[in-house]
């Protein structure tokens, strides 16, 4: 007695199944274009860190070469106040941080206090369209001149 099988055939696939298809696909996609959203906003948050990290060592090294003077406080300054426009080393060297500051951060300002041997640097900028949003970003380093 010869075996015989019973199966069946598929022709192709149904309407409803390349729906289906399509939109698992489609959402997929839209989870894709999240992250690449996301990856961008920490991207820039990381780029802006990166700006006030560098300007913090560029006052650093500028208090450095003129380590007297800031050690006595020469160099001391808080946020929102503008370095006096005289031609003074002093001067214009906050002058031109704070400058490059606003320039290269969004709102961006800095401050800077002496206490004894220990000198303060912050500096503050505008990160609200970073991840989450979260505003106003510090970054402060201390350190021995």
């Amino acid at each position: 007695m010869p075996i015989t099988s019973k199966t069946k055939t598929q022709a192709g696939f149904t309407l409803l199944e390349v729906m289906i298809s399509i939109f698992i696909l489609g959402i997929g996609l839209l989870g894709l274009a999240g992250l690449q959203v996301t990856g961008l906003k920490s991207s820039h948050s990381a780029q802006l860190r990166t700006e006030a990290i560098v300007h913090v060592y560029d006052i650093i090294e500028r208090m450095r070469i003129n380590k007297v003077v800031a050690q006595a406080g020469g160099y001391d300054i808080a946020l929102g106040d503008a370095a006096p426009a005289t031609s003074s080393v002093v001067d214009t060297d906050r002058g031109t941080w704070k400058t490059a500051l606003a320039l290269a951060l969004p709102s961006g300002d800095g401050a800077i206090t002496t206490d004894d041997d220990l000198t303060t640097i912050t500096i503050q900028w505008d990160d609200s369209r970073g991840v989450g949003g979260s505003g106003n970003q510090n970054f402060s380093i201390s350190t021995e001149l």
